[in-house]
Order: structure tokens, then sequence, then C-alpha cells
């Protein structure tokens, strides 16, 4: 518990960090495109401050997953943070749309850049300290499976990918392709879509209970099996709560075997297997005579 409650605390830390970060990033960008004239540096402002939003809704999540279960939230709060996520990936999409709007119209009408170094330059610092942040990020989610941080430090990669290419579409236009600045507008819309239909994805299959990871299932039954106690496995069930897994898994034992022997051998199971699988939460195992 102690290692969830690090994790938890280090993702809101990180998340917290990138709200601000990206928030101050959006309100640059958004300025010196007003000056600049450039619709590429618009869209990546405005996703700049899609993703600050992005870790604002993760951060809140995080908050909200260790909370102690409640009479009315009987098995806890660790959904809140695959909801988040959810919530978030559809609130991005309206934004794509938005700058894929923006940008098009660009495209009919493309225009000069003004002080077209100063956007370069705002481009390539901010897809420096995103990219710097989103594997700060990716590090924390993977080491302790945070899946709505996990959505954010991509998302995140995604930003700094995204004012990279600004910075390539910015520099083609000055160099004389105008449309250049649009198009790269419509390409920063493409990878918002793409990062929410992810993040929809492994949400959504985390709220309707899916599990479909055969690697993790076969090393439970291996852990189980190898209790000389164990004659059988009658059913495993698994599930993902929010960044956690829970199961519920019947074993058959000796018909002849005392009530003391048969919990000495249940919580055996439910310690060693609990030991070895990082991120089972709870394990529930119930035994069932052999003969």
């Amino acid at each position: 518990m102690l290692e969830e409650e690090t994790g938890f605390s280090k993702g809101e830390r990180i998340a917290r960090v990138s709200i601000i970060t990206l928030a101050a990033l959006g309100v640059i960008e958004i300025v010196f495109s007003q000056l600049s004239g450039s619709i590429v540096l618009f869209a990546d402002g405005v996703d700049s401050f899609s993703d600050a939003a992005v870790s604002f809704f993760v951060w809140m999540g995080l908050r909200f997953a260790l909370r102690r279960p409640s009479k009315r939230f009987q098995f806890g709060y660790y959904k809140v943070e695959s909801l988040t996520a959810l919530l978030t990936a559809v609130s991005l999409i309206a934004i794509a749309a938005y700058i894929m709007f923006r940008s098009y119209r660009a495209l009919l009408r493309p225009s000069t850049i003004n002080l077209a170094p100063y956007a370069l330059l705002v481009l390539f610092g901010a897809g420096t300290v995103s990219l710097y942040r989103a594997l700060q990020m990716r590090q924390i989610a993977n080491k302790y499976n945070i899946l709505s941080l996990k959505v954010d430090a991509q998302n995140s990669i995604k930003d700094a990918s995204a004012s990279f290419i600004a910075f390539i579409s910015v520099s083609a236009a000055v160099l004389g392709f105008k449309e250049a600045d649009a198009i790269g507008g419509i390409i920063v819309g493409i990878y918002i879509l793409t990062v929410s239909y992810v993040a929809i994805r492994e949400a959504s299959l985390v709220l309707l209970d899916a599990f479909h990871e055969p690697e993790l299932t076969h090393e439970i039954e291996a852990l189980i099996k190898s209790n000389p106690q164990v004659k059988g496995i009658t059913g495993l069930r698994l599930r993902r709560a929010g960044p956690f897994i829970v199961g519920q898994l019947k074993v058959m034992v000796d018909g002849d075997m005392t009530v003391r022997e048969m919990h000495r051998v249940l919580s055996e199971l439910e310690t060693s297997v609990k030991s070895r699988v990082a991120g089972l939460r709870s394990l529930t195992v119930e035994a069932v005579p052999a003969n």
C-alpha cells in the first residue's frame, strides 16, 4: 500500500507541474501567434492549453483514486482515474475539430508570417520543454502502472512532436511555401484525434471490466499451481480497477483437509501471488474439494 501511495503522490506532483508548465506555454504561443499571424502557432498554443486540461483531470483523478471506500462507493474510487481519462479524451476531440476548422480556413487564405524568428524560437522551446516533461511523466506512469498518467504522457509526447512539426511548418512558410503553416495546423489536429482514440479505447475497456493480458494470467496460474497443496484451478477472473488489478480464484484442494490447513494454504496463495505480481491490489481465493 505504501508503494501505491508513493506512486500516486509522485503522479499528482508531476501532473500539477504539468498544468502550470503547459498553461504558461499556451499563453506564450497564442500571444506570439497573434503577433506573427501563424495559424500553426495558434493551434499549438490551443493544444498546450488542452494538454494542461488533460493534466488537470489526471491530477483530480489521482487525488480521488486512493480515497477510502464509503457506504456508497464500497469498492473504493479506483475507477475515477479511468473515468477522468475517458472524459479528457472526449474533450480533446472537440478541441481537435476546432483547430482543424481554423487551419482549413487559413489554408484557403494563406498569409505571410511576421516575426518568424521569434515564432520559431517559441515553437522549439515549447517542444523541448514538453518532451522533457513527458519523459518524466511516462517513467512514473510505467513504474506504478497509472493509466491516466500514461494517457497524459502520450499526449505530452504528441504535444512535443506537434511543436516540432509546427516549427517545420513555419520554416517552410518563411521559405515561400505559405500553405505549410495551415497544413501544420491540420496535422496538429490529427495528432490530437489519434491520442483521443487511444485514450477512449483504453479507458473504456477498463470501465467495462475487460481484461486481456494472457502473459499475466499464465504467470498467476503458474504461481498457484506451484503450491503442492493445489490439485487444480477451476476459475481465475481478473479485472482492472483504475491502476490496480483485482481478481477472484477457485482452487481444488484435498477434500480431507482441515479448515485450519485450508486457511493456511489460501493465505499462502494470496501472499505469494500479491508479492510477485505488480499492481495486484487484491485476490480472493476460494477452495473447493478435489473429490
